[in-house]
């Protein structure tokens, strides 16, 4: 998966099109990814002890990583990314202006 912890994203599809935000957790089995303050969700929990009340949460569900495109940090648009491989490491490019990622 291209798409991974620390990276800016821009929302390509659904409710939040069109925003960016921070991939707080990458999940790559499921090919998915948790952007802070997108996607967000209302959910009742219950209360843990007897004096308690339950309460409204809001969290931010998974959303596909193929509705996300990387932010360039150095261009600054969103952009597909590439692979570049030398003898020792090999790391992400951006395919619009060629910087690392």
């Amino acid at each position: 998966m291209k798409i991974k912890k620390g990276d800016t994203v821009l929302i390509t599809a659904g409710k939040d099109k069109g925003k960016q935000g921070k991939v707080s957790k990458s999940l790559p089995k499921e090919n998915k990814i948790i952007v802070e303050g997108l996607n967000i969700v209302k959910k009742s929990v219950r209360p843990k002890r007897g004096g308690e009340k339950g309460q409204i949460v809001a969290i931010s569900r998974p959303i596909d990583a193929s509705n996300a495109k990387i932010v360039c940090p150095k261009c600054g648009q969103p952009a597909r990314i590439g692979y570049k491989i030398t003898e020792t490491e090999k790391f992400r490019v951006c395919k619009k202006c060629g910087g690392e990622i």
